[in-house]
């Protein structure tokens, strides 16, 4: 189905500012919760940049971009909630928060697992070959100005039920969170039982929880349109994978140790 050109159907549809309405008041509340997940995922890229630069760790750098793609998504949903959607915000909110940044969470798990370097850089080249297909079918899919107007939109009545934007988080996001969860999963069994590794086994489990907190419960919202509960799970979500991330930082270890475990040396 065809829709109309955004300024033509912007033209027709009244404007309204998020305040003026008789829940103004609720969604500017609400507009803290993504404000402070973008915050807590901005002090998470910080310090896994830091990481890197004094480890030069490859899984630290893509969990950094991760996190960065993380927090310009969700500072985008607190613009929307406080101002309104525009296509600009939501093309950036689908392919960042929707779609790439749980592959690059997942890059970063595939290199703590995998030692062969011929696969890590096919690994390497298919992220590359998601992220720009990601970037070129956001970019140029048509948009719903009146789909626009809803608190929290969803892509299938932004860019249309079946599209390829609308699909794309099913066929790169769920993926790649299967890929994050069953590798933690797998550090997290070959920790089991070891005592010098505790703090690390907690905090594996805590990344792969707080990453399903978003992937699942916030996706869920998010397709039922339930913008507050959307905007906590986000919170929520960041801050168990980060408490994860502080806990698994807590004690350094030998390289070795990591090397084993399939966890990284802090």
């Amino acid at each position: 189905m065809q829709h109309p050109p955004c300024g033509v159907a912007r033209s027709v549809i009244p404007q309204t500012r998020r305040g003026d309405t008789p829940g103004g008041d609720i969604l500017r509340r609400v507009f803290v919760f993504p404000a402070l997940a973008a915050l807590v995922a901005l002090v998470f890229a910080a310090a896994l940049g830091r990481q890197f630069l004094e480890r030069r760790r490859s899984y630290q750098a893509f969990w950094a971009v991760a996190m960065l793609m993380y927090a310009v998504a969700s500072a985008v949903v607190a613009l929307g909630t406080l101002n309104g959607w525009t296509p600009a915000e939501f093309r950036v909110f689908w392919a960042l928060g929707a779609v790439l940044n749980v592959p690059f969470l997942a890059q970063g798990e595939l290199d703590l697992l995998i030692r062969n370097r011929g696969i890590r850089w096919a690994t390497y080249v298919l992220l590359a070959f998601v992220t720009a297909y990601t970037i070129a079918v956001v970019r140029t899919a048509p948009t719903s100005a009146a789909a626009l107007h809803e608190d929290l939109p969803s892509g299938k009545d932004v860019f249309g039920d079946g599209t390829a934007a609308h699909r794309l988080p099913q066929l790169i996001s769920i993926p790649a969170y299967l890929v994050l969860v069953i590798g933690a999963a797998w550090s997290a069994w070959r920790m089991r039982g070891r005592p010098e590794l505790r703090d690390r086994f907690a905090g594996t489990v805590l990344i792969a929880l707080g990453a399903t907190v978003i992937a699942g419960f916030g996706s869920a919202f998010a397709a039922l349109g339930l913008l507050l509960a959307f905007s906590i799970a986000l919170l929520v979500g960041i801050a168990i994978m980060f408490a994860g991330f502080l806990r698994a930082s807590r004690a350094s270890r030998p390289a070795a140790v990591a090397s084993t475990s399939g966890t990284p040396a802090t």
